[in-house]
């Protein structure tokens, strides 16, 4: 196993694979979605057709992004383009990671150990990842369903204490080695638990471009702001204590997102945060395109953050907790 690189790392599994697994959402589901809206929004036909066709091939682009990051050898990434598909047919998104993960180190195992390797290799690797997809997918499907809808439901009940509860969880999972986005899709989350999600995904990414201004001007605030607020998360590793604002802005702004505004979203939105715009794009797209809805996204993903985790930091720099180089990135 070690000669064929299969580790049983659950680092390798849960946030290498996992990261690589948010890419092919991001090149199939999202930006299909975002063409599609595109399409709909400006009466083209063609942004309508590309887009869909985007969000039909989510399998395919899961599969070669999973093996791709598991550094799998040719003929596995290109079989594992078939378990993607199956899996994203028979188990939804969860079910086609798990499927793909199973193929990948299947196929590497066999890769390259017989003299009819160019049979043998991409047939145990559509193997493997039918068989995760036909006998766990539909269980993995419901289970993710089922949580899912839980923490929907407990938003709704509970919209106070829950949207707190989303909007932090998912936001530091986007700024630590996960993917809030996966996660979002994952759990199918939508309405105000996934507008609580924006929110707290909002709130990290601005929250951070803004207090780390110093340290990385204004280039560092597009690709924090813009891009990602990952970047910070070595330094975040070094002090934690510079999660304590954007996490805060999260905290205050996700109950008056969820009582007072009442924002919802949809699972490709959910933990996108300001990533590319996705998160106010599909916020836009569940709410309505209206100048009253774009105040909203104006004032909760983005001038929110600024103030509230400006002003924190600020008292945290007086008191020494924040120092000159905490939030410096390597860009």
């Amino acid at each position: 196993m070690k000669r064929k690189g299969v580790s049983l790392s659950p680092k390798v599994y849960f946030i290498t694979s996992f990261s690589y697994f948010a890419l092919g959402l991001m090149s199939s589901l999202v930006i299909g979605l975002i063409l599609k809206t595109i399409g709909e929004q400006a009466h083209l036909p063609f942004f309508i057709k590309m887009g869909s066709l985007a969000m039909t091939l989510l399998g395919p682009a899961i599969g070669a992004a999973v093996a791709y990051g598991l550094e799998a050898p040719p003929l596995v990434l290109f079989a594992s383009v078939v378990a993607g598909s199956a899996g994203a047919e028979l188990g939804s998104v969860a079910g086609c990671f798990a499927a793909t993960l199973v193929a990948v180190e299947a196929g590497k195992l066999v890769s390259k150990e017989t003299k009819v390797d160019i049979l043998i290799t991409p047939a145990v690797t559509i193997l493997a990842g039918y068989s995760v997809a036909y006998f766990a997918g539909p269980g993995i499907e419901h289970f993710m369903k089922a949580f899912g809808h839980l923490v929907m439901w407990a938003t709704e009940q509970r919209p106070l204490i829950m949207s707190i509860l989303v909007a932090v969880l998912l936001g530091l999972a986007l700024t630590g080695p996960v993917s809030s986005a996966a996660i979002a899709i994952m759990l199918g989350l939508e309405g105000l638990a996934a507008g609580a999600a924006t929110i707290g995904c909002a709130a990290q990414m601005i929250g951070f471009a803004t207090i780390s201004y110093r340290d990385n001007g204004f280039g560092g605030w597009i690709t924090q702001g813009i891009g990602t607020s990952k970047l910070q998360f070595p330094n975040v590793v070094r002090n934690p204590k510079i999660l304590i604002p954007p996490t805060l802005a999260g905290i205050i702004l996700a109950p008056i997102g969820t009582l007072v505004f009442h924002t919802v979203n949809i699972p490709a939105g959910a933990g996108m945060g300001t990533s590319g715009l996705v998160g106010q794009i599909m916020t836009l797209r569940s709410m309505g395109f209206s100048w009253h809805v774009i105040l909203y996204i104006f004032l909760l993903h983005f001038a929110g953050p600024i103030l509230i985790s400006l002003v924190i930091s600020e008292w945290m720099r007086k008191k020494g907790y924040i120092k000159p180089g905490d939030m410096k990135i390597n860009q």
